[in-house]
């Protein structure tokens, strides 16, 4: 199996109630990308957001107020230390600063996560497939921090038309032992293998994973969140 990964170029800056699914199937033509089917479309949130209208105004002092707006995002927030913040957010997501960020943002704003990451990525499936005519998986990505490793990665945070995890409790290893835990979170597998195309410096909010043999189902990346009952560290 060969897989190759795509940046989707020519993606203008989004505004709230742009017609994103119809710019990403504008911009996949034009680059001479399909889509395909089989094809994995793999979208920052940021430019999801941003069609949105998930964006919030940094009024008067802009520090304060992006900490005002990093606690009303939050559900829980799980540790301080000077102005960082681990929080819960409301999606069941445990992240920095509750995925509130001034990056890629308009001078005096921070952009906010999708209210329903999920539902934003079977509206840009929805929306690909009108325009195209050909159905391919989508995955709404952010940048997340890892408790025990140094670096940020990509993972998925909204999936339409996969399995977020590819369960394999129940099989067995190249020796024959049976495998009784593992899960591999295959969605965020994606979101991070596309990142190496895209990136926050180069304004390419858009990759394309083709020839990847995964699962096709009706995953959401609510499927990735522990349940408290099983973690360890909280």
């Amino acid at each position: 199996m060969t897989v190759s990964i795509h940046p989707v170029p020519g993606i203008p800056e989004i505004a709230a109630g742009d017609d994103l699914p119809a710019l990403l199937a504008a911009a996949l033509q034009d680059a001479g990308l399909g889509p395909e089917p089989g094809d994995v479309l793999v979208v920052t949130h940021k430019v999801v957001s941003k069609a949105e209208g998930a964006v919030a105004a940094l009024e008067g002092d802009g520090e304060a107020a992006y900490r005002r707006i990093v606690l009303d995002e939050a559900a829980a927030v799980l540790r301080r230390r000077g102005d960082l913040v681990i929080a819960k957010t409301r999606h069941g997501f445990i992240c920095a600063n509750a995925g509130v960020d001034r990056s890629n943002a308009a001078p005096g704003t921070a952009v906010l996560l999708p209210a329903d990451p999920d539902r934003s990525a079977h509206r840009i499936r929805v929306g690909v497939r009108r325009a195209s005519g050909v159905d391919v998986a989508v995955v709404v990505t952010d940048t997340f921090g890892r408790a025990w490793r140094r670096g940020l990665v990509d993972v998925a945070i909204g999936i339409s038309g996969i399995e977020a995890i590819l369960d394999l409790r129940g099989t067995t290893d190249a020796g024959g032992r049976p495998l009784s835990v593992t899960e591999v979170a295959v969605a965020d597998e994606i979101a991070a293998a596309a990142d190496l195309v895209m990136g926050k410096a180069s304004q390419i909010p858009a990759a394309v994973v083709r020839g990847l043999a995964v699962r096709r189902g009706d995953g959401r990346a609510a499927d990735l969140v522990r349940d408290p009952a099983e973690d360890l560290f909280r």
